[in-house]
């Protein structure tokens, strides 16, 4: 199974930084996104798959999952939310204003 993880996070990862290399400001916000849709499957398959119990105090179990993994996991998920918005608002406001995503342009010229 960690196999089938290390190989999803190896074509999130690729197919990210092919979209961030790219001119298109919406391809380049998307592209961070899939990183670090990447990046929270690699904090998931570095602390193991395992199965077992929640780890509640008043069961008794013969092995418990620990809980650190997934709450750091869905910490970066909300943090990675909140800036992935606040992209999209960014470059809405820039497109509004300039008319244009292409980071090229949005660049402008050199005498400016």
């Amino acid at each position: 199974m960690e196999l089938y993880m290390s190989l999803a996070i190896g074509v999130l990862f690729a197919v990210g930084v092919y979209l961030i290399l790219s001119k298109s400001l919406l391809r380049i916000i998307l592209g961070t996104s899939l990183l670090t849709h990447g990046i929270h499957l690699l904090l998931l398959t570095m602390s193991r798959l395992k199965t077992g119990a929640a780890p509640l105090l008043g069961e008794q179990a013969e092995s418990y999952v620990d809980p650190l993994p997934q709450a750091l996991i869905l910490t970066s998920i909300v943090i990675s939310f909140g800036v992935t918005s606040l992209f999209f608002v960014m470059a809405y406001k820039a497109y509004q204003k300039l008319g244009t995503d292409n980071m090229e342009e949005l660049r402008g010229n050199e005498d400016e």
